[in-house]
């Protein structure tokens, strides 16, 4: 096990995402959690979930020189001066989760720390319209091209080509380059941090891999994709009908499947695994993991949430 130090943004202070990391402490980590997040919000929030955790102030500049472990709230502070403990999401806290990211991105550029965690955040309030998600928000900020969003689950994995595009536009996105791209990261993400040569499943774009267009994109695209990857030795199969592709038989022996778009893939493996799955992004120079949930607005303050896949994030980085 390696127990090196783990980064967390807590991300939008509207959401369920303390709550759950409160739930999580309650665990025996021997990983240090170093949070960033607001002393204000994290004890309004504590007082309104009934828990109670010591906060252990830390200054960001020097992180390496502090002795760490999960006795109490290894805390960042970022200036956030919420009324109460749950408010609406608004705009109101876009500073306050950009200046975050601002100092987590610091600390790993300078720090000896390369695991990262964030809470979910609104796309709507604090992403700038270029950015698709946060994927694509971390990669520029790194000015990495090439990564990739894997939803893990020790059973079976997903990764979408094309990640929060409208449907409108994901078959202009689609082309042999990109799919090439995805499978090497995730190969050799398996391969680095799984010690596996991962069996992967493409989907077609159309149903039943069919098209009553003259251009029939799975197999002038995305069958040409396969069939340079099988040359080059990756354990590669389709394009594949997504509408059977997740039955019990056909991923008995996959151990990822990768799809077009967004929904094609996360909506059958949230049906599968539920919360028990972490968002992983490859291509990065440190290993970034968020919860795979939004902020869940509906659940505030009502101490009912699930924090299994925080925990399978923080497990999985306790590992590699």
């Amino acid at each position: 096990m390696n127990y090196s130090p783990i980064l967390i943004v807590s991300g939008e202070p509207n959401s369920v995402f303390l709550e759950i990391f409160f739930k999580t402490l309650k665990l025996k980590i021997k990983s240090p959690l170093i949070l960033i997040s607001s002393e204000r919000l994290i004890k309004l929030q504590m007082k309104k979930l009934n828990f109670n955790k010591k906060i252990k102030l830390l200054n960001p500049k020097n992180i390496s020189e502090y002795k760490l472990n999960n006795k109490s709230i290894n805390l960042i502070n970022i200036e956030y001066n919420p009324i109460k403990a749950f408010e609406k999401i608004s705009k109101k806290s876009k500073k306050f989760v950009h200046n975050s990211f601002d100092v987590a991105f610091e600390i790993l550029k300078k720090n000896n720390i390369y695991k990262f965690i964030n809470g979910p955040i609104s796309k709507e309030n604090f992403l700038d319209k270029k950015y698709l998600g946060m994927t694509e928000y971390i990669s520029e900020k790194f000015k990495i091209k090439k990564t990739c969003m894997l939803i893990y689950n020790d059973n079976l994995s997903v990764c979408p080509i094309t990640t929060h595009l409208p449907l409108k536009m994901v078959a202009k996105k689609v082309n042999k380059k990109l799919i090439i791209e995805k499978v090497k990261l995730i190969n050799d993400f398996y391969k680095t941090k799984l010690k596996k040569k991962p069996k992967i499943a493409l989907l077609g774009l159309n149903p039943h891999c069919e098209s009553v267009l003259k251009v029939n994109e799975d197999q002038i695209i995305l069958k040409s994709a396969v069939n340079f990857l099988k040359k080059k030795k990756y354990a590669i199969s389709g394009p594949h009908s997504a509408d059977t592709a997740f039955l019990t038989q056909n991923r008995k022996k996959i151990d990822v499947i990768i799809g077009m778009y967004h929904d094609q893939v996360l909506a059958p493996i949230k049906t599968l695994f539920e919360y028990d799955a972490i968002n992983i992004t490859l291509g990065l120079p440190f290993i970034r993991i968020s919860p795979d949930h939004g902020p869940n607005i509906e659940m505030l303050g009502k101490n009912l949430s699930n924090p299994l896949s925080l925990i399978k994030a923080i497990k999985f980085l306790e590992k590699n």
